[in-house]
């Protein structure tokens, strides 16, 4: 490929969450659908998931969980402040919930972080290099302090800032994913500068929230890729350094840096896989298989040769 317009990191986050999402997750990475994996050290399946990532030399991150299932920290008790009454998270809007109404000691956070980047290294034999958010977590108010202090701390370079160009004009998404995915927007959005004062790095240009599951299709990826190509790069929402690191030489163009998040795999059997609590409904649907099929097209693939897409590991950034 001549010199590529675009490095992008294709990212299948859950790889863990259950031995057919795996398994999926693997069948994209093997077909060029996918380039990286973002690990849910506290699913059922994540010990298999980081042997396949070996075996097959998958590049891997950390997908941090504070929403879904159990705690991977021995130090939360029954009554921390991140468990409900049964000792699980609290889920993706419980723990939200608790978070604005003061609820969330962020104490506990930083316990749990830090016992999933532990649990990381002791499975995969080192640290990422990228650590992102289950269900954006990571970018909500308050935590994002604690989760860049925890990343700055154990030199993990790059994390994820789901602001995606588009979204705001996006003609398919239902009212109610609107408002959430404008949410974590606005979440992401004032993330920017707590990241960007621990030193902590990101792609460009981030995809895939108008892009999930059955909104996946070859048509709606050209429809988010026509946005992030645009060169009119917002200065305010770039990572340290901007674009500058991926300049040749001063009359060449810069490489973009993107990010396309998403979740391919095969559907969850109903009793199995999870972080504790069972596979949820959007492991156990049709959409995980239809991101998967997307991933390998052939029309996509050749889309990013037309495009000069390269894609890429965090690493390679």
């Amino acid at each position: 490929m001549p010199q590529p317009k675009v490095k992008l990191v294709v990212t299948g986050d859950d790889f863990g969450y259950c031995p057919k999402r795996n398994q999926g997750i693997v069948d994209c990475f093997q077909a060029g659908g996918i380039s990286n994996v973002s690990l849910l050290v506290n699913a059922s399946s994540a010990k298999e998931a980081t042997e396949l990532a070996k075996r097959h030399h998958i590049p891997i991150g950390l997908h941090a969980n504070l929403s879904e299932g159990l705690p991977v920290s021995q130090g939360l008790k029954r009554g921390s402040t991140l468990l409900n009454k049964d000792g699980f998270f609290h889920g993706k809007m419980g723990f939200r919930k608790a978070l604005q109404s003061g609820l969330v000691n962020m104490t506990e956070v930083e316990l749990e972080l830090r016992a999933q980047v532990r649990l990381f290294g002791e499975l995969m034999g080192y640290l990422p290099c990228h650590m992102d958010g289950h269900q954006h977590i990571h970018v909500l108010p308050d935590v994002c302090e604690v989760f860049a202090q925890v990343l700055s701390d154990c030199g993990i370079s790059y994390t994820r800032v789901p602001v995606e160009r588009g979204l705001h004009s996006c003609p398919w998404l239902s009212p109610v994913l609107r408002d959430f995915y404008m949410q974590v927007e606005k979440d992401a959005l004032e993330s920017i500068p707590v990241f960007r004062r621990h030193g902590i790095r990101w792609p460009d240009v981030y995809l895939g929230l108008t892009t999930m599951g059955h909104n996946m299709s070859v048509p709606n990826l050209r429809r988010a890729f026509s946005h992030a190509l645009e060169r009119d790069l917002d200065v305010s929402l770039s990572p340290p350094g901007g674009e500058s690191k991926n300049r040749t030489n001063t009359t060449e163009r810069p490489v973009l840096t993107a990010e396309l998040m998403v979740h391919p795999g095969y559907p969850s059997h109903p009793q199995e896989g999870g972080c504790g609590e069972g596979p949820d409904d959007f492991s156990q649907s049709a959409d995980r298989q239809q991101e998967l099929t997307t991933l390998k097209d052939p029309a996509l693939l050749a889309f990013y040769t037309q495009e000069r897409v390269q894609l890429c590991a965090f690493r390679d950034l």
